[in-house]
């Protein structure tokens, strides 16, 4: 499929206004039936996320009327459906409020993230902020730009490389295996700052827009990450999991190490060499 920036355009709209209907009418005002957990205390989900996955997993369908639609809570209700990334020729993924936590919370640091995966390779993405409505998206080989309603994309790039004791990074520790948590965190000091806001969407945004150096995942559900490392990407980033192969949003295993370029990636893979036993995908 030739993706176009029509096509993008139609998308966007699509997701904003599932967050008009959907998500902001919602924020803060949350009643206690209206939070669920799934798989732990921590694991949310809200009506939000399941009256704005239904929105545009609706105008999805009459869009790309061929593309199989993806959804964070339809994978919750059935893990078959991941299947269908690998096996269509067209999909579309989409995580409908990613940083539920933080949106139960009250916190304003949560988004929506899609991407469209064509013949297994994503070939759009979008990190979607309903309360600023502004995004960052990307067609794969045309780059990948910053825009707001009735405004020229501007075009976004990741940071110039920086030694590793003045980078800033994305290390959620609480999505890595306990037995190598220690050990992780023991390797913070060696940064100039390290962070989580619990929210793929918005850390992609920042890694895009050159605001963060780096970022180091355990945890790769393709709705928080086939849309982020295709901008990342066209944002000029290199990366790969620490094994040395690539993201491809069928994988569902393996530590992901995002950097500025290939030489900043490999001077952080050297330094986050304790993980090499989880390296690559599995």
């Amino acid at each position: 499929m030739k993706f176009s920036w029509d096509d993008a355009d139609s998308l966007i709209a699509i997701v904003r206004q599932a967050a008009k209907q959907e998500i902001m009418p919602r924020y803060r005002r949350l009643p206690a039936g209206a939070i669920r957990t799934k798989t732990s205390d921590t694991d949310l989900v809200t009506d939000a996320d399941r009256g704005a996955e239904a929105s545009i997993h609706q105008a999805v369908g009459q869009l790309l009327p061929d593309a199989e639609v993806i959804g964070e809570e339809a994978v919750s209700d059935d893990g078959n459906v991941l299947d269908r990334i690998g096996a269509s020729d067209l999909a579309v993924i989409v995580d409908p409020v990613d940083g539920t936590w933080n949106y139960a919370k009250g916190l304003p640091l949560f988004g929506v993230i899609v991407a469209v995966v064509a013949g297994g390779e994503t070939v759009f993405g979008l990190l979607y902020d309903p309360v600023m409505d502004d995004w960052i998206v990307a067609i794969r080989n045309e780059g990948a730009f910053f825009g707001r309603p009735d405004e020229t994309r501007q075009p976004v790039r990741v940071a110039e490389p920086k030694p590793l004791d003045r980078s800033t990074g994305f290390i959620p520790l609480y999505l890595f295996p306990r037995r190598v948590q220690r050990d992780l965190a023991s390797t913070y000091p060696d940064f100039e700052r390290i962070n989580t806001l619990r929210c793929s969407c918005h850390e992609y945004r920042m890694l895009a827009e050159g605001k963060v150096d780096f970022q180091l995942t355990g945890s790769l559900k393709p709705w928080d990450h086939a849309a982020g490392v295709l901008i990342h990407s066209e944002a000029g980033g290199y990366s790969a999991f620490m094994d040395g192969s690539h993201y491809r949003p069928t994988l569902r295993t393996g530590t992901l190490l995002l950097a500025p370029d290939v030489e900043a990636w490999r001077s952080l893979r050297e330094r986050f060499a304790l993980l090499a036993d989880i390296a690559g995908p599995g």
